[in-house]
């Protein structure tokens, strides 16, 4: 299925990995939101179960292992063109995780990666919901 202009919305997971007191965010290197800065994750393959996604994503996209938690919260990511038809549509799942292992380095479709405490997210190009996601992660 291609991604832009899909003709149904792609499942998707994100991970909200804890460290201490910082947790790990992305800067994307792909569309939608590329050089913006997100928490890690990715589409869903056939066959796949969301937590297994989830580990995958982790692993490629910063090759980092974590032991994975509850699901936080399943949103839509909808990102409509000027002519108003739909460019992207991901329903991504968001599971907390506990660092497990591994260097946080960008690989795959990440263009950077680095942990961040609460105090550095205002400084950061994120949604306002992530930034509620990680300060929630961080707190518990």
């Amino acid at each position: 299925m291609r991604r832009e202009y899909p003709e149904m919305p792609i499942a998707s997971v994100g991970v909200a990995v804890r460290r201490g007191d910082r947790v790990l965010l992305v800067q994307r290197g792909l569309e939608p939101g590329r050089g913006k800065w997100a928490l890690p994750g990715g589409a869903v393959e056939l066959g796949e179960t969301l937590v297994e996604a989830a580990r995958r994503e982790l692993a490629e996209e910063c090759g980092l292992q974590a032991t994975l938690g509850e699901m936080l919260e399943a949103v839509d990511r909808i990102e409509r063109d000027e002519a108003g038809r739909v460019r992207y549509h991901y329903v991504v799942v968001v599971f907390r995780a506990e660092y497990a292992g591994g260097e946080a380095r960008p690989a795959s479709d990440a263009m950077a990666a680095r942990w961040v405490t609460a105090d550095e997210l205002a400084a950061l190009d994120l949604p306002p919901r992530v930034k509620a996601l990680v300060r929630q992660v961080l707190e518990s």
